[in-house]
C-alpha cells in the first residue's frame, strides 16, 4: 500500500514587496508502505511546505496528494487519527512532567492512560518521566515530541528534521529511536533531514528532492544499519 502519494505539486508563496518564491515545482512523491523513508534535500528544497501540505496546513496550488490511499485535503479528516506527526519544536507545559503533559494530550485524544507508560518506553524516558518538561535537554524533548506524536498508535509517523539542533548525543538518541521504530515496522516512518548521513544510518528508502522536485529515488543500499 501506498501510505503517500503525492502527484504533480506546485506551490508558490506569494509575498508583498517580494518576488515570488517557488516552494514545489511539480513534485512527485510515493511513499509505501513499512520501514523507515527518508526525505532527503538541502534547507529551501521544499521538504517543510510538503509536509505541511500534506497534512492540511497549507494548500498546494495544484497537484494531487494522498495519505493513507484518501485524498488531500478533502478526506483528510477520515485519516488523520491514523497519521502522527512532529513538524516543528514541540509545545507542552514547561512545569509539568513529562508524563503528565502526555497523559493531558492522551485524553483529549481519547487515548488508554496505558499508551503513555508504552509511549515513554518506546521513548526511553520511563526514568526521567516525572522530571519537570523545562529540565529535559533538547534531545529529551524531542523524544517527548516522538512520543507524543505516537500516543494513537498511528499508521504513518512524519518527522520533519527532528535532529536540527540537537547536540551529538541527542541526535544519537533520536536517530537510535527511529531505527527501532522502523524495524518493528508497525509504523511508517516518513523522515525529512537535509543530513545525508542520517538517512544513510536510519532509512530503508529514500526520496532526493532538489529545488521543489524529485530528482532520485530507491532504496538506501551503503552506510545503513
Amino acid at each position: 500500500m501506498t501510505v503517500i502519494e503525492v502527484t504533480g505539486a506546485h506551490k508558490t508563496y506569494r509575498r508583498r514587496r517580494k518576488p515570488p518564491e517557488r516552494a514545489l515545482s511539480g513534485l512527485d512523491l510515493h511513499v509505501e508502505t513499512g520501514g523507515v523513508h527518508g526525505f532527503l534535500g538541502p534547507n529551501g528544497s521544499g521538504k517543510t511546505t510538503t509536509i505541511r501540505m500534506l497534512l492540511g496546513l497549507i494548500s498546494a496550488d495544484t497537484g494531487d496528494m494522498r495519505l493513507l490511499g484518501q485524498p488531500v485535503p478533502r478526506a483528510l479528516p477520515e485519516v488523520i487519527g491514523d497519521v502522527g506527526a512532529l513538524v516543528e519544536t514541540p509545545l507542552f507545559f514547561p512545569n509539568f512532567s513529562g508524563r503528565l503533559n502526555l497523559r493531558l494530550l492522551a485524553e483529549t485524544a481519547g487515548v488508554p492512560r496505558k499508551r503513555v507508560e508504552e509511549c515513554l518506553e518506546l521513548v526511553e524516558l520511563r526514568e526521567r518521566a516525572d522530571d519537570r518538561f523545562k529540565s529535559y535537554s533538547l534531545g529529551m524533548k524531542q523524544r517527548l515530541g516522538i512520543a507524543a506524536a505516537l500516543l494513537k498508535n498511528p499508521r504513518l509517523l512524519i518527522l520533519d528534521e527532528p535532529s536540527n539542533g540537537l547536540d551529538p548525543a541527542g541526535i544519537r538518541q533520536v536517530r537510535e529511536l527511529i531505527q527501532r521504530l522502523g524495524r518493528e515496522r508497525r509504523t511508517t516512518v516518513f523522515l525529512s533531514s537535509h543530513l545525508l548521513a542520517e538517512v544513510q544510518q536510519v532509512c530503508d528508502h529514500v526520496t532526493i528532492l532538489a529545488r521543489g522536485r524529485c530528482v532520485a529515488t530507491g532504496p538506501v543500499r551503503e552506510g545503513h544499519g
